[in-house]
Formats: C-alpha cells, sequence, structure tokens
C-alpha cells in the first residue's frame, strides 16, 4: 500500500470515529432536551399557558368610564366579537408559547445545555464530513450514506445558524436532534459505504452544485416540515381551547402544544422557509439537467429520480399557490407542504434503494 493510499484509508477512519462521536454527542443532547421539556411542564406558565390563552378567541370585556355633559356616568361594558375563521391560518389573537423550558430557570439551563452539545457534536459531525471528503478527494456526497451525514449535518447548521440570528426556534432541537440520530444511525447502519472514487460520469464540477443545493434545499425543507407538522398540532390545540367541551388532548400533551409557538408564529415560519428555499430547489432541477445534457448527452430522460424531482417541485408549487388562495391557507395547505415534504423524501429514499435508474450508479 503506498503513502497516499494510507492516507487516506486513515483519514476515512477517523471520519467514522468521528460521526459515531457525534451521535454520542447527540444522544447527550436529545437526553438534555428531554430534560428542557420535562422540568418545563413543571412551570406555572406551562401550567398556566391554557388559561391564558383560551380567553384570547372568546368574546372579551373592557369595561370603561364614560363621561356624559362633562359628569362622570353609568360605567359601559364593551363586548369584543369573536373571531371564527377557521380557513385562513393566524385568524386567532394568540400569543406564542413560554418555550420547552416554559419559563423556569432549570429548564432553561438544561435547554442551553442542549444547545451547547449540539454545537459540540456539529463540531465533531462536520469534521467527520470534511475527513471523509479528504479521504476521497472529492465532495462528500457521492453516495446514500455520504448524502445522509452531509443532510443531517447541513440541518444541524440551519437551526444553529436560525438560533445565532437570535430567532425563536429552540423549541426544533428535541426533533431536529431525535431525526439527525435516525438518520445517522440508518446511514452508518444500513447505508454505509467504503470511500471509493465515483463513475466517470459524476465526474464533474455540477456535482459539487447540483447536489450541494439538494442538501440545503433538502435541510431546509426539514425545517419547515417539522414547523408544518406542529402547526397542524397547534392549530387544533388552539381550536380546542375555542370549544373546551370538544374532545381534549391528554394533559401531556396539551402542556407541550401550550408551550410552543402559535399557531399563526408556526405557519408563518414554515411558509417563509418554504418559499425562500423553492427557487433553489429549482435551480437544483436546472442544474440536474445540465449536468445530465453534459454526462448522457439529453437534459431530460424521465429517469425515476428525475420524475420525483419534478414531482416534488410541483408539490411545493401548488402549496406557494395555495397559500396565495384564500380558500386554501391554513390546514389544507400544511397539508400539501407536508405532501411535498414526503416526496423529496421518497425521491431520496424510496427511488434510490427500490428503484432502478441511471442514478443508481453510486449505490447505497
Amino acid at each position: 500500500m503506498n503513502l497516499a493510499a494510507e492516507v487516506n484509508e486513515n483519514l476515512a477512519h477517523y471520519s467514522n470515529v468521528l460521526i459515531y462521536s457525534a451521535m454520542a454527542v447527540y444522544t447527550l443532547a436529545f437526553l438534555a432536551h428531554i430534560a428542557e421539556w420535562v422540568f418545563g411542564s413543571r412551570s406555572a406558565v406551562g401550567r398556566t399557558a391554557a388559561a391564558i390563552t383560551s380567553d384570547a378567541g372568546a368574546a372579551q370585556r373592557a369595561t370603561v368610564t364614560v363621561q356624559a355633559g362633562g359628569q362622570r356616568g353609568a360605567t359601559a361594558v364593551l363586548e369584543r366579537p369573536k373571531i371564527v375563521t377557521r380557513s385562513a391560518a393566524g385568524s386567532r389573537d394568540v400569543p406564542d408559547g413560554p418555550g420547552a423550558a416554559g419559563g423556569t430557570e432549570q429548564g432553561d439551563v438544561y435547554g442551553r445545555i442542549a444547545v451547547g452539545l449540539t454545537v459540540l457534536a456539529f463540531l465533531f459531525h462536520a469534521v467527520g464530513v470534511l475527513f471523509r471528503a479528504l479521504s476521497v478527494r472529492r465532495a462528500p456526497w457521492g453516495n446514500m450514506y455520504e448524502f445522509s451525514t452531509t443532510f443531517a449535518m447541513v440541518a444541524v447548521a440551519t437551526y444553529l445558524v436560525l438560533l445565532a440570528l437570535k430567532k425563536n426556534v429552540r423549541w426544533i432541537g428535541l426533533p431536529l436532534v431525535t431525526t439527525v440520530l435516525l438518520d445517522l444511525g440508518l446511514a452508518v447502519s444500513v447505508l454505509y459505504t467504503a470511500s471509493d472514487q465515483l463513475v466517470p460520469a459524476l465526474h464533474s464540477y455540477w456535482l459539487w452544485i447540483h447536489v450541494s443545493c439538494a442538501i440545503i434545499s433538502g435541510a431546509a425543507l426539514y425545517i419547515g416540515a417539522v414547523s408544518t407538522l406542529l402547526y397542524l398540532f397547534r392549530d387544533r390545540y388552539e381550536a380546542q381551547l375555542e370549544n373546551p367541551e370538544g374532545k381534549q388532548y391528554r394533559q401531556a400533551v396539551k402542556s407541550v402544544l401550550a408551550r410552543v409557538p402559535s399557531a399563526a408564529s408556526l405557519d408563518k415560519f414554515a411558509y417563509r422557509i418554504n418559499a425562500t428555499v423553492f427557487p433553489l430547489w429549482t435551480f437544483t432541477i436546472i442544474a440536474g439537467a445540465i449536468w445530465a445534457e453534459a454526462a448522457w448527452g439529453r437534459y431530460w430522460g424521465w429517469d425515476p429520480k428525475e420524475v420525483w424531482s419534478f414531482i416534488t417541485w410541483v408539490a411545493y408549487a401548488c402549496y406557494l399557490h395555495a397559500r396565495a388562495t384564500a380558500g386554501w391557507k391554513g390546514r389544507k395547505a400544511a397539508y400539501l407542504a407536508l405532501i411535498a415534504f414526503a416526496c423529496y423524501l421518497f425521491n431520496y429514499y424510496g427511488v434510490n434503494i427500490f428503484i432502478t435508474g441511471k442514478h443508481s450508479y453510486a449505490g447505497v
């Protein structure tokens, strides 16, 4: 074995060690996030959130003293009309929840520990991906294992950037870390592929452009999907506050939903994420078509990967159009967003594993 091959093998080994180390620290972050939610549920803020928000959608009374002819008259009671527009998102005047920590100091400490551990795990993760790239001397996303590890890294990076920008997104921490652990576990146990060079069709600068855009798009769309899913639960929770006699969530679920942002905030956040990343996903498909022409002599060949990429694009286009249509705002548009993200996931896992096409050269 020559020196270069030995160095590459060592780098690949260190990459694996760092990925496993990142998984261990992500597990600690997961436990810290659990502790944050548990201690937050014990707070007075968490217990009374439902009582505070239940008045927001109901009729409220404001007592004012009126003066007539320069003299104090009788007290007038003004009724604020109850606003019910179930077809439109964000129609309720409901404040955001206090967050996972529930306003408690102990819960906040665990939350900060969880974020710190997530940062540490991300550093291990990023260096592991870098070492993988150095070991193969190319972009670290030439097969499903590499794509999965890089995708998870970019998703965590997106979350940390939003935190650095002072966005109220710490509530995403628990579902994000859980998903990253599942993704990395699947990558190292089922999708793992030893470091190797790629087939000639992939030796192109478009590998850096096309696939990196797909990874960034997917990571952002994942954040939007989590927000959309929570929006559906929170929206139903707020509807139950308006109608306390109907079927109710269990107390533990209520405690969680009372602490996340309001349905209006979640809906707006998900929409902004999806709308922002949609042009990048459009460019991803265009870049893939240009690369296909250079590699195979045609821009479009109805390959399964190409078809499902286009289906995903159409699904998100329908979602964005639905947001501009009065009758399809709110929950209906949210369902479209989740269907669109499901198309993205199938395009990656389903097409790569179960369907054979021109994009199957990299294996799993």
